[in-house]
């Protein structure tokens, strides 16, 4: 699968243990790893990033002593990741806590990444690609509850970072996600809005089906913009009550 790639693909030189752990952190979090879900074992995990047994090895103990993983014993043991993670990680009433402009700003972080990834996924794309995140935005239309709409949308979020055939984009739209995910989960309450990010969706498949890059960036960015303004009126709504 594309996101699991971008998930264990290499790391880079500095600080790989911190990076590993805010690398998998990051994709528990915005629920690219469901709960449950059994990560590779460690020699395919050091393998699978470039990186020494040892350092996977103090990277799992540390999500481990974070709560994020947890390990089983026997046959069919390793490390699975926690449940109910994203809902710990931002709970309701810290959304009184934070301030519109924060919000404002994670919006324009996100939108100045995924409108770019979405440039460079229109020219670089294949058919196959498309066909596969045809199916994800298919599933996202089909998902009933805010949590599977939030984990749908984020899949397909990072399918098109990773379309863009860049790892810097894709890992910064893996990081970014952390911290929209739990809050636009929030959103996905909404069966009138969910319906609204998947109309989205399509006309951005469209997009990439006619190769044009232009259309493709206006599209992603009124998306991203749509959900930062309901963040926004969500914020003063919950502020006034």
């Amino acid at each position: 699968m594309i996101t699991h790639a971008v998930i264990f693909s290499p790391i880079g030189q500095s600080s790989r243990s911190d990076q590993i752990i805010q690398r998998l952190a990051n994709a528990i979090i915005s629920g690219l790893l469901a709960a449950n879900e059994q990560l590779p074992n460690e020699a395919d995990l050091a393998r699978m990033m470039g990186v020494s047994h040892i350092t996977i090895r103090e990277a799992l103990n540390t999500l481990r002593a974070k709560g994020l993983i947890y390990t089983a014993r026997g046959r069919n043991g390793g490390s699975f990741v926690a449940e109910s993670i994203a809902k710990e990680a931002f709970p309701s009433d810290s959304f009184r806590s934070i301030s519109t402009e924060y919000l404002s700003d994670l919006g324009e972080w996100h939108c100045a990444i995924f409108c770019h990834a979405s440039r460079l996924a229109t020219e670089r794309m294949t058919a196959k690609d498309l066909a596969a995140l045809t199916g994800f935005v298919e599933a996202l239309e089909q998902s009933a509850s805010p949590e599977i709409r939030c984990q749908s949308d984020m899949r397909c979020l990072l399918t098109i970072a990773a379309n863009s055939q860049s790892a810097r984009i894709a890992n910064q739209e893996l990081m970014v996600q952390a911290e929209w995910a739990a809050l636009v989960t929030m959103l996905y309450q909404s069966d009138e809005f969910h319906l609204q990010i998947v109309g989205f969706y399509r006309h951005l498949l469209a997009a990439f089906e006619q190769r044009d890059s232009e259309q493709a960036v206006r599209i992603a960015g009124n998306m991203v913009n749509h959900f930062t303004s309901r963040l926004i009126e969500v914020k003063f709504s919950i502020h006034t009550t």
